[in-house]
């Protein structure tokens, strides 16, 4: 029996036939609660809570720190217990206390409660995308590249939706409405993937069963240690737009054109794993890698150094379609080199950096948030430049064995696929 067929054999014995796209549907809400909503519907709220909650710059970025801390817990707790990744009862669970922490941000006004919730939500966020994605790299694993990528789009729904419902609210309600709002759309997001299949109960090692050994690979050390200094520069400044880009453009334009620029950038990120995977099948990741960096440091810049709503549009656009992709291509290159246990490695930096993101800029945030996108633009082309470093005898047709078993993280990995037969 052949390994493809052995494949199909046990995700068709694993349970009744689902289609592809329902299994897509419900992934995608699980993300968009968890992710688009769970974890940022606080950057189109971060304004209001400035005007109107009396929110200071130094504790808004303490809450986002404090969320990112619970991110990497959660993730943690991910790697550290598989079998959390395969239980219906831990999505459950995770939805019913992501809800509950979002109801929890209105209801107080101590900031010291609004710190343990975002570390609650960070938690839930973290355990809810491991099982989702665990979920469409097990179930989807023998279908076409662009279904776990537009899976993977719920992020950017979730972040368009959130984003239009707080652009709509913010002139007729106030910070409460708005937490209120984003506690109905996770609900809702919650209720269309209840019934999410997690991943399967591995089985035996394939290779075991069919007397093939996995024979040694080639010294990848020097490209995946670029590719480590890369991502983890990434996530330090990539987090600081992603928490403060609407306070920064709504800094020099009108107080609409940031909400409106944060549903934009849900809306470029939809399609954009879909998208990167598929120029993954015909450009070199090292390559690719390179170039959404320095698009996405671009995009990052641009409402510090130039004012407008032209300005704000051209950078959320450009911001939501390079940072799923960047997570896309750089974990994949992670499984292409086949470095031990390379995704957990990339995404413990990559959360690493999340945290580091909003206290390095910290110090900067008492003169507005201008400088502090200036300083993740140029945190950004350094993780370019180490991309950089990739191109140099990267080892583009190493035979790659796929793990049937996906591990942790933090973004999309392994949706493009592996090409052997050119750079």
């Amino acid at each position: 029996m052949s390994l493809r067929t052995q494949r199909r054999f046990s995700a068709r014995s694993s349970g009744p036939f689902h289609s592809p796209w329902t299994h897509v549907a419900q992934a995608a809400a699980a993300l968009a609660a968890g992710m688009g909503v769970g974890r940022f519907v606080y950057t189109p709220i971060l304004p209001l809570m400035h005007t109107q909650a009396g929110l200071s710059s130094a504790a808004g970025a303490n809450l986002a720190t404090a969320n990112y801390i619970g991110y990497l817990a959660g993730a943690l707790l991910g790697i550290a217990l598989p079998a959390l990744v395969r239980s219906p009862a831990v999505l459950r669970g995770s939805l019913i206390v992501l809800t509950g922490s979002l109801a929890g941000m209105p209801a107080t006004h101590s900031t010291t409660a609004w710190i343990v919730l975002r570390l609650l939500a960070g938690l839930a966020s973290a355990l809810i995308f491991v099982v989702a994605v665990s979920s469409v790299l097990s179930h989807l694993r023998e279908h076409p590249v662009h279904l776990p990528g537009w899976a993977f789009g719920g992020v950017g729904a979730g972040i368009a939706l959130s984003g239009l419902l707080v652009l709509v609210l913010r002139s007729v309600a106030d910070w409460r409405a708005a937490w209120w709002a984003s506690v109905g759309l996770a609900a809702v997001f919650a209720a269309v993937s209840w019934n999410l299949r997690p991943e399967g109960t591995p089985a035996s090692h394939i290779s075991s069963t069919t007397g093939t050994a996995r024979r040694p690979g080639p010294r990848t050390h020097r490209w995946f240690t670029a590719l480590f200094a890369a991502y983890t520069l990434e996530g330090i400044g990539y987090i600081v737009a992603g928490t403060f880009l609407v306070a920064a453009i709504e800094q020099s334009s009108p107080g609409w054109a940031g909400s409106g620029a944060w549903v934009l950038v849900g809306l470029a990120a939809v399609p954009s794993s879909a998208l990167w995977a598929w120029l993954g099948r015909r450009w070199s990741r090292p390559d690719l890698l390179c170039a959404a960096l320095v698009i996405q440091a671009v995009g990052i810049a641009l409402p510090a150094l130039i004012g407008g709503v032209t300005a704000a549009s051209f950078s959320a656009l450009l911001f939501g379609a390079t940072f799923l992709g960047v997570s896309t291509i750089a974990l994949a290159a992670g499984t292409h080199l086949q470095f031990p246990r390379s995704v957990a490695l990339l995404t413990a930096g990559y959360s690493v950096g999340q945290i580091l993101g909003p206290l390095v800029v910290t110090p900067l945030l008492h003169h507005g948030y201008h400088q502090a996108l200036i300083l993740a633009a140029l945190v950004v082309l350094a993780a370019a430049g180490a991309a950089a470093v990739l191109r140099i005898g990267f080892p583009h047709h190493m035979a790659v064995v796929r793990s049937t078993v996906p591990g942790w993280q933090s973004a999309p990995a392994e949706t493009a696929p592996v090409r052997t037969d050119r750079p």
